[in-house]
């Protein structure tokens, strides 16, 4: 449990780094980091998405996806979402759209979470937004880089890390659902403590107003 906590802090703490690292000329760009993102594997993606108008609101956000096996959203007070997916069941895009008074105003920023993978086989991973504002206004963010210069309307694009290699006898999807268990396993454990912690508290007050009740009687 101490492994899960502390391997949640040191996620946490990389992943506001790298956004706030972002914040220089990128500040107004659609952008997404990953720190743990490699090839092959699972990840929780993080798009940042700001508004760049000074007169409308953003009202949802699309990503395209590489056809994935699996794609979760984090839920996110006074926003829906939906993933697209094809034939196969591979998730191809996923929408967030937000309800009447939870857009994003100038001046303001939204981040929008993903559990997604395997992610592909590749040394980068492209994932084109799509922004609308309140006012019709649509935005795309889907330029790739061609001369090493940022384009105007960059994609989000993600960098991944080479695939490390599965313990003999374990596959990728093996090693998913171990990590899963372990870690429902370790939330279990934590409530179980916290219970016991509640009822030890409640028994040591009783004692204690037990105690005290003794004492004003003698």
């Amino acid at each position: 449990m101490n492994n899960l906590i502390r391997r949640a802090s040191i996620l946490a703490g990389t992943t506001s780094l790298a956004l706030a690292v972002g914040t220089g000329a990128a500040a107004a760009h659609v952008t997404v980091v990953a720190p743990d993102a490699a090839q092959g594997g699972y990840t929780v993606m993080t798009f940042r998405v700001p508004t760049e108008s000074e007169t409308a609101a953003t009202s949802s956000v699309t990503v395209e996806l590489p056809g994935l096996k699996a794609a979760r959203t984090q839920p996110i007070p006074g926003w829906t979402s939906a993933v697209d997916r094809d034939s196969e069941g591979l998730a191809t895009a996923v929408t967030w759209t937000a309800e009447p008074g939870a857009e994003v105003l100038p001046g303001q920023f939204q981040q929008f979470l993903l559990s997604a993978g395997p992610l592909p086989e590749d040394d980068s991973v492209s994932l084109p937004a799509i922004q609308t504002y309140t006012d019709g206004e649509v935005v795309a963010w889907d330029q790739e880089a061609t001369d090493g210069s940022e384009p105007e309307r960059p994609a989000p694009t993600l960098t991944l890390a080479a695939a490390a290699d599965p313990p003999h006898g374990r596959s990728t999807e093996d090693l998913e659902v171990i990590a899963v268990a372990t870690d429902e396993g370790s939330d279990n454990a934590a409530i179980w403590v916290a219970g016991v912690a509640l009822v030890l508290g409640a028994l040591g007050a009783a004692l204690g107003i037990g105690a005290t009740v003794r004492g004003r009687r003698s």
